[in-house]
């Protein structure tokens, strides 16, 4: 347990908050490159707290400002995208991407007035489908040259999703490995073969077993978590039988990401940014190492279930999250359909819009959660120090963070140590783009041949 001064700390993140100071430390998703696709691209975005408006100029210049007017607070997400900025609705005042006010038309024409208002704006650069804004004081970072970073477009796919809850409670999801064989249980499994864009429904690498077999059958799992230069490194071990054990090798990507296996030839990268202390977005890039995403498949897939224009879903606590008696008993663990992020968005909805840690109660299978906490804290001590917290990298550092390696399979009970290396690196040798091997793997891996 934790006192509420504790959970305050790690939850919240206004521009006065300190975990706040820490998440503007580093670029955030604001929106999918996609949304600001078609004749009028404009969009209201708020992310950590702040209400802001994202549009993209005629030059192709994306431009993140204030979402009220500097003249008399107008909602600019209404305004008019033209000469060069976006105009407001209400007295044209015309604002560049940059914030700064360069007309004030109802003003005398030989006013000076413009020239001194600015809107306060922030740089936004794309990268892997995903827009990204720098929130933070002076020079911001550079991105780690982790996969999905340096995948081309052709091997990435990029989304989102909307949950009204705190950031935290949405990430520590992603680092329970325990909760898979309960939360995402199946009572029977499907067809393999037709599992291509959906997570845990796919058969484990060097096997025809499922995934759904193996989380529901062996639900007690060995999980060791080491520390690593970008956050933490999940294994979780399931034995099968003396001979053969189930290892599932996950990532926590500081601050508030994860990278996990989709597949034996995908990942999932995804981050849980705060909108507001009481409401996220996970947004996700999907990266492929071998053939290129079926991109309209995967978006149509999760279209099922998320509603534009804001990637809220369709099952959520107004309707029960789609919940029938009748298939819990019979199909499914939790009742709510076969999608697992209803089943992960009515977990971490349930426990409130700020999950009350003060009464929780933790065990050994939350070791991952209870040094991430830990980690949290050393971070937001740093960044209030005014120090460079972790993964706040500069260019020369950039390629330092690789990877991260994961992997889900069944390998020796014996041996998984390095199964696992040897399995990532066969499929980054074989990707049809240069996959590098990352550092913290690379020299352990010794049965592998060049040609491999």
């Amino acid at each position: 347990m934790m006192s509420q001064e504790q959970n305050d700390l790690i939850t919240r993140t206004g521009p006065k908050d300190p975990c706040g100071k820490l998440m503007r430390s580093y670029w955030q998703p604001a929106a999918l490159a996609d949304e600001l696709e078609g004749a009028r691209p404009i969009r209201p975005v708020k992310l950590l707290g702040e209400n802001l408006v994202l549009f993209r100029d005629e030059t192709g210049r994306y431009g993140l400002i204030d979402r009220h007017c500097a003249h008399r607070g107008a909602d600019l997400a209404f305004g008019r995208l033209e000469h060069g900025g976006l105009r407001c609705a209400f007295h044209g005042w015309l604002f560049d991407a940059t914030g700064q006010c360069i007309e004030t038309p109802a003003e005398p024409k030989d006013s000076k007035l413009c020239q001194n208002i600015k809107q306060r704006s922030y740089p936004v650069v794309e990268k892997s489908g995903i827009l990204w804004a720098w929130l933070g004081e002076g020079e911001p970072p550079a991105f780690p040259e982790i996969d999905c970073f340096i995948a081309p477009g052709t091997h990435t796919f990029a989304f989102k999703g909307h949950m009204a809850c705190n950031w935290l409670q949405a990430l520590e999801v992603g680092i329970d490995p325990a909760h898979a064989s309960y939360l995402h249980r199946f009572f029977e499994d499907e067809d393999t073969s037709t599992a291509y864009g959906k997570q845990f429904r796919g058969a484990s690498a060097g096997s025809d077993l499922p995934m759904t077999k193996i989380l529901r059958e062996y639900d007690r799992p060995i999980i060791n978590v080491e520390h690593t230069e970008y956050g933490l490194r999940l294994i979780a071990l399931r034995e099968i039988d003396e001979e053969r054990t189930h290892v599932r090798v996950t990532n926590q990507l500081f601050p508030h990401g994860f990278v996990i296996p989709m597949s034996t030839e995908m990942t999932i990268t995804q981050w849980h940014v705060p909108v507001d202390d009481e409401n996220c977005y996970w947004y996700a890039i999907f990266t492929s190492y071998s053939a290129p995403v079926e991109k309209q498949k995967m978006r149509d897939q999760r279209l099922e279930l998320y509603e534009l224009p804001d990637y809220k879903s369709r099952k959520n606590r107004g309707n029960d999250y789609g919940f029938d008696p009748h298939e819990q008993q019979t199909a499914t663990y939790t009742g709510m359909g076969s999608d697992i992020n209803v089943h992960d968005q009515w977990a971490v909805e349930s426990m409130g819009a700020i999950q009350d840690r003060t009464k929780e109660h933790l065990g050994q299978s939350d070791k991952a959660i209870v040094l991430y906490r830990r980690l949290l804290r050393q971070e937001i001590d740093k960044a209030m120090a005014g120090e460079k917290p972790m993964l706040h990298l500069d260019e020369s550092t950039a390629r330092a963070i690789q990877g991260p390696a994961t992997m889900d399979g069944i390998g020796p009970t014996r041996g998984w140590e390095t199964y696992w290396m040897e399995v990532d690196v066969k499929r980054r040798r074989g990707a049809p783009w240069t996959a590098p091997v990352p550092k913290d793997i690379e020299g352990k891996v010794h049965r592998l041949t060049a040609a491999e």
